[in-house]
């Protein structure tokens, strides 16, 4: 008994029944919703179903990841059913330029929902994380696995302050949100993302014109930031956050010249205070 999902009535499990008869349609985005008891990485899981011949839009949701990584290698990892662990597999029509939006695409589609079901102000730092003030509350690894990509989301919902992984987290549960019930939680973040990804494709990939790219920047922490930022090599830069480029790539000022950078590590030095 004590193996129950049911043992911590705070953190009930999800019904992958129910998820598949609320998200599942026809000619909609998600085409398989799988609930998992416990795996290593939902990334891994789904990278050997692109292998095994998986169609767009299968989703793994894991009530406890044992295995999972954030970026750059980075172990991540969360009581069971304390949070929502999930990836899903994508096979993207718009050309491999304007992909790098897909990570920032999530990223709005889950803090867009969040912000709406749980009345958090949830803010995006470049380029896989959401923020509440400093503090993350979610992150976000997108892989390439042949022609597709893997976007897995790591979100904490009911973890306690004695259960953070590090003192830079934080939960919804922490930020006394209004919902933190994961079910709703889960069914608003995905059709928020199917409807992102969906205007996102029928424009080609074009950010501008589906509307991406002014959303993102509405709820970016990191534009407008004076930041430090860690790049391949042992190298750092720093500067101001000035915007994000056609590719969903970091502009940054320093020392008068633009930098436009396609991965690092960034540290909000002075935040944005708009």
């Amino acid at each position: 008994m004590l193996d129950s999902p049911f043992t911590d009535l705070d953190r009930p499990p999800l019904s992958q029944a129910a998820l598949t008869r609320a998200l599942v349609r026809p000619g909609g985005l998600w085409s398989d919703i799988t609930v998992v008891g416990r795996t290593g990485s939902t990334n891994a899981d789904l990278a050997q179903a692109v292998r095994d011949g998986a169609r767009q839009g299968a989703v793994v949701i894991a009530e406890a990841q044992f295995a999972g990584r954030g970026r750059l290698g980075r172990v991540w990892s969360a009581p069971p059913r304390s949070g929502l662990t999930f990836s899903m597999l994508l096979r993207p029509d718009p050309p491999p330029a304007a992909q790098g939006w897909l990570p920032l695409l999530v990223g709005l589609a889950v803090a867009s929902a969040v912000r709406r079901i749980a009345e958090v102000d949830v803010r995006l730092k470049w380029p896989n994380d959401l923020l509440i003030g400093e503090r993350k509350l979610a992150g976000i690894l997108a892989e390439r696995v042949d022609s597709a990509v893997i976007v897995g989301v790591g979100l904490n919902v009911s973890v306690r302050a004695d259960e953070l992984p590090v003192e830079t987290a934080t939960s919804l549960v922490i930020e006394e949100a209004a919902c933190v019930d994961r079910d709703p939680i889960i069914r608003a973040v995905l059709r928020e993302i199917e409807a992102h990804y969906r205007e996102w494709s029928q424009a080609d990939g074009d950010a501008d014109a589906c509307g991406l790219r002014a959303a993102y920047l509405g709820v970016s922490a990191t534009v407008g930031s004076e930041v430090r930022v860690e790049l391949p090599g042992e190298r750092v830069l720093t500067g101001l956050a000035t915007g994000i480029d056609h590719s969903g790539h970091l502009i940054v000022r320093s020392k008068g010249e633009e930098h436009t950078l396609s991965a690092g590590d960034v540290v909000h030095v002075r935040p944005h205070t708009s």
